[in-house]
Order: C-alpha cells, then sequence, then structure tokens
C-alpha cells in the first residue's frame, strides 16, 4: 500500500506538543499523527479497523 502524501500547515505550538507526545509514545511526528488521525475517524464511526485474522487451533499442537 503507498501511502497519500500532502503538505500538512500546524500552529508551531500544536507541532511541538505533538513532537513530545509521539516521542513519549516512541513514534515519529507523522506516524503519531497518522495513529491519531485513525484512531478518531475509527471512533466517529467513519473508518473500519481489519482485526487481524484469529490464529486456528491446531490439533496437532495439542498433542502431548
Amino acid at each position: 500500500m503507498t501511502k497519500k502524501q500532502f503538505a500538512l500547515r500546524l500552529d508551531p505550538k500544536l507541532y511541538t506538543a505533538l513532537e513530545k507526545w509521539a516521542t513519549d509514545e516512541f513514534r515519529s511526528v507523522n506516524a503519531h499523527i497518522e495513529f491519531l488521525l485513525r484512531e478518531a475517524a475509527h471512533r466517529a464511526g467513519r473508518l473500519k479497523i481489519e482485526e487481524p485474522p484469529k490464529e486456528e487451533s491446531n490439533p496437532e499442537l495439542k498433542k502431548t
């Protein structure tokens, strides 16, 4: 999946707050902004987040 690139202009104080927050969460500012937007869109019902497939139980592993 290729990501859409676009310019984002932010108030410097907001950017500084996001930068600190991202550092606290061990993310880049870009990744943290994307995380926050995805979470907000999901909560607003605008984005369905796909859940990873559940692992099937393997009967071979249960033999002990």
